[in-house]
């Protein structure tokens, strides 16, 4: 018999092999496959198994969010964010508060050109309460 023959050849005196891989490379196929399985229930145990922790996107209840900033800190990107406000009134928001100063009230946004009454009451809403006058530095 020549050496070079593998463990599933045929020759006259055996029988062929039911077996389309040798039983080392069907033990590495198993090996792979228990551990995949093993794999994925200790993924799904870590996340919850049968206590139910696992939520279904279109059953879970919609979070809720409160997006609010303080005029007198925001930059210009955190500004664009309110309704009715683009980049230039942002910028411009951003320029009055530099060069005359911080704002006492939401009110004192109205000094920027382009806010004027129905814009102030879109965005306030999402205006952190100003402190009272009396409590800015440089307000004596």
């Amino acid at each position: 018999m020549p050496a070079d023959r593998d463990d599933n050849s045929t020759d006259s005196n055996s029988t062929p092999s039911p077996y389309w891989l040798r039983r080392a490379d069907q033990a590495a196929v198993g090996a792979a496959v228990f551990l995949g399985l093993g794999s994925m229930v200790a993924w799904w145990v870590a996340q919850g198994g049968l206590s139910g922790r696992l939520i279904e996107m279109e059953r879970a209840e919609p979070l809720e969010y409160r997006f609010q900033l303080d005029v007198n800190s925001a930059e210009w990107p955190e500004l664009v964010q309110l309704p009715d406000i683009g980049p230039v009134l942002a910028g411009r928001i951003v320029e009055s508060r530099e060069n005359e100063g911080p704002y006492v009230d939401h009110e004192d946004l109205m000094r920027v050109k382009g806010i004027g009454p129905k814009t102030l009451e879109k965005i306030r809403p999402y205006l952190l309460p100003m402190p009272g006058g009396a409590d800015l530095a440089g307000s004596h």
